[in-house]
């Protein structure tokens, strides 16, 4: 079994990739750390010469220390709390670094929701109440703190007072995008924060495919919630599809960029989800409780002589706005309620 420094001594060594990690692995990290000489087939000039002089090993104890400093732990991948699903992956993180908590065994119940930075509200809003259904029954939550359906999504799981992780591009003390601090402060508190990469990395472009995999491999399947033809999470459907997970995408209009690539998954054979329902269906898990949408329910989530808007009524109800509409025009029909200029309904 590889200890986690031997793992933390081995990512800081230059040219060890987590590809060559898995061939390392094979004859043993300790064995590699301590006597790298023996294996210098296997390992690039500059790797030896780092382990062989004990630079790596200092760099390793280091980091160890400083996030011990800041509350984050390292994870290893031959420890309890690794994510199980995730350690299959091809090349999976040797190690993790989590502020927060990890689950052992969470992935069976974990499922990502991820899709367009630049979503639309509708888009928001459909990732958002999903992830608070999902969260409701137990399930965790995965998502990238990105901007658009990634933030919709955590914080309907933190709604639920459910349990959600996000798996960063950066390095766990460097939150991106900056405006998510808050964000990542309750998720620290509800789930984890989680990063393979070394304190202080910054938004590179290229850490995101990486992050890509792991939001791919954590858990049971991935939902796509918007994504344009060209996006990241169409690339973290395709990994995820390499990887043997389900993968589920919500249909959009056809005129909309922003589905394009939802629809091309769904042609292509992604399952199509509706809502939360439609997804614990695909995973083999329980159904969400649906909402009360009954008309007593309605009524008594409007307040007497106050006119309230479609959007808030639905969040009060947890109710689709399209499906909460056709259930207003027949209260309407039976006098119960009025609709006012604006899109205001009040109760008779």
């Amino acid at each position: 079994m590889a200890t986690t420094i031997d793992l933390l001594t081995l990512t800081m060594a230059p040219g060890v990739d987590s590809r060559l990690l898995q061939a390392i692995a094979g004859r043993g990290p300790g064995d590699v750390v301590r006597r790298p000489s023996d294996h210098a087939d296997l390992l690039p000039a500059r790797a030896l010469k780092a382990l062989g002089g004990g630079a790596a090993r200092r760099d390793s104890e280091t980091e160890m220390s400083r996030a011990s400093q800041l509350g984050i732990k390292l994870v290893g991948w031959d420890e309890p709390d690794y994510p199980p699903l995730l350690r299959r992956l091809y090349d999976p993180p040797a190690v993790l670094y989590v502020k927060g908590s990890l689950r052992a065994g969470e992935g069976d119940r974990a499922v990502t929701v991820v899709g367009s930075r630049a979503a639309s509200p509708q888009g928001c809003e459909w990732a958002r109440r999903a992830a608070r259904e999902l969260a409701g029954e137990g399930a965790s939550v995965v998502s990238g703190l990105a901007r658009g359906i990634d933030s919709a999504a955590h914080l309907g799981s933190l709604e639920a007072e459910g349990r959600t992780v996000a798996v960063l591009g950066t390095g766990v003390d460097r939150v991106y995008p900056p405006e998510n601090q808050g964000l990542a402060s309750a998720i620290a508190e509800r789930g984890a924060l989680v990063s393979e990469f070394r304190l202080g990395t910054g938004p590179w472009r290229s850490n995101f495919p990486r992050r890509n995999r792991v939001l791919a491999g954590w858990g049971r399947g991935v939902v796509i919630v918007e994504a344009a033809q060209r996006s990241g999470a169409l690339v973290t459907a395709r990994l995820a599809l390499e990887e043997g997970r389900e993968v589920m995408a919500v249909p959009g209009h056809p005129g909309y960029p922003g589905a394009a690539g939802t629809n091309s998954l769904i042609r292509d054979g992604a399952a199509l989800v509706r809502d939360a329902s439609d997804v614990a269906d695909e995973l083999g898990w329980p159904r969400p409780k649906a909402a009360d949408s009954s008309a007593d329910a309605i009524v008594e989530a409007m307040a007497p002589g106050l006119p309230i808007g479609l959007e808030e009524l639905a969040g009060r109800l947890d109710c689709p706005p399209g499906e909460l509409l056709s259930r207003l025009s027949q209260l309407e029909i039976e006098r119960q309620v009025r609709r006012l200029p604006g899109a205001l309904y009040v109760r008779n």
